[in-house]
This record gives C-alpha cells, structure tokens and sequence, in this order.
C-alpha cells in the first residue's frame, strides 16, 4: 500500500523548543529555567503574593492538574491552568489567566528554532503527498504561530493540535482527528516524531506507519533499548529522509 499523506509531530520535529533556555530563577532554593518570574511580575497587581508563595502555589497546581489529566493522556489548556492557579490562590478575573497566557507563551515561543531545509523539504514532500501535523501542545494559537513564523503552515492541511481535540498523543483520538479529514486509510499515512511512546506507538496502535525522528533524541539506542512498545517501522535522523522512504 503507497503512501499516501505523512503526518509529523511539531515540537522537536518540526521546529526545535529550547525549554532550558528559559530565565533561571530561584525556585524552592534550585535555579530553574522557568517562565515563573515573568509571570510573578505580570500578575503581581491581581494577588499581591510574594515570589516564594506565588510559585509555590503555581507549582503545586501544575502537579494537581497534570496528574488528572496527563495520567489520561487529556490535554490541559494553558489557559485552563492559569484559571485554575486563580481559582486556588482567591484572583479569579479571567484577565489575569489571559495575561499569564500571554506572557508564557510569548516566553516559549521566543525559544523555539527553526530547522533552515524544512521549508523547502516540505514544499518538495507536498507535491507528492498530503501533509498534516499531529502534535500535543496546550496551546493551539502558539502553534501555529510557530509554523507560520517557521514558512510550515501553508504545506499543512490538516492541523490537528492536542487542545483543539482535548486529547494527547497516544491515546486514538488525536490520530483519528487525522485521518478524518485526509479521508485516508490508516496504513496509507506515515507518522513521524520524536517520541516512541507518544509518537510511535500511539500511531502504530491505530495502525500508522511510523518514522521516528532521532535528531533531537540525546541518546538513540538507549532511548530504543528501554523502549517495550512496537518498534518504529522507520528510524531517521533528519526529514529528509522522508523522501526515499516514499519511493
């Protein structure tokens, strides 16, 4: 069976997110690149908080929220988050919510790079296939921001991103919100990323081919060695080469 679309991943993929490159600021006496100290300052007006209250109720709304969700593999909304944060902390204007948004996501984005050959990879791989993007991000509006500031945005239909669909790369879902639009067969399409628990076997589950990208994988073979779901069909350094594995 050809292939006949190929999906891939956003982050570290696509585009590489440089979360270590973030502000350090002291948190719980540990320096950690974080975005806590611009929000601290973007929000202090609302709360009032000092810095070590602010982050330690922050923190310890991040792990309440990522346990419910994340242990179903359920996205959680960056806005969702903070709204929940001002809900705990007693500042419940959704203002505040929309500017710590807006203030992380303005701080992620800053550093995320792009990959110079994937423009014209990708206009070369669309005159020959359907390309979609199946990535897990909790906000939609950044992610294509990132692809549109990267040239990617135009070689893409479908965009399926985690908080649009509510749900998180492995779970069926996001895969089929995929395949539904392309109107394509499961092992018609090649799915491509970094993760094998996430990308590979999420896809692979629902009968995807699957590519995984080891670009931005630290260590490859153990990475694989540790790994006890269905191996990747395809294992690629870099995008392209995509391109003989279509031929």
């Amino acid at each position: 069976m050809p292939i006949r679309a190929v999906s891939l991943d956003l982050f570290d993929t696509l585009v590489d997110m440089h979360m270590d490159r973030l502000p350090r600021i002291e948190i719980a006496g540990r320096p950690t690149p974080s975005t806590y100290g611009l929000l601290h300052e973007a929000s202090v007006q609302w709360h009032g908080l000092e810095f070590e209250r602010f982050a330690a109720e922050l923190g310890a709304t991040d792990r309440e929220l990522r346990a419910r969700y994340f242990g179903e593999h359920r996205e959680l909304p960056t806005l969702e988050r903070f709204l929940a944060f001002g809900r705990k902390i007693g500042a419940t204007e959704r203002a505040m919510a929309e500017t710590l948004t807006r203030i992380h996501m303005g701080a992620v984005r800053e550093h995320v790079t792009h990959v110079a050959h994937h423009p014209e990879l990708l206009a070369r791989l669309r005159g020959r296939v359907r390309l979609a993007v199946c990535s897990n991000f909790s906000h939609s509006e950044t992610a294509r921001f990132v692809l549109e500031r990267a040239e990617l945005l135009a070689h893409f239909d479908p965009v399926v991103i985690s908080e649009d669909v509510g749900i998180r790369k492995p779970r069926a879902e996001i895969f089929e919100a995929v395949l539904s639009p392309l109107g394509l067969a499961p092992g018609e399409v090649l799915h491509v990323g970094d993760s094998l628990s996430a990308d590979v076997a999420g896809a692979a589950a629902l009968g995807l081919r699957t590519a995984w990208l080891t670009r931005r994988v630290p260590d490859p073979e153990t990475a694989l060695r540790e790994y006890d779901g269905p191996k990747p069909d395809h294992v690629i350094a870099d995008l392209a080469e995509l391109e003989p594995l279509l031929d």
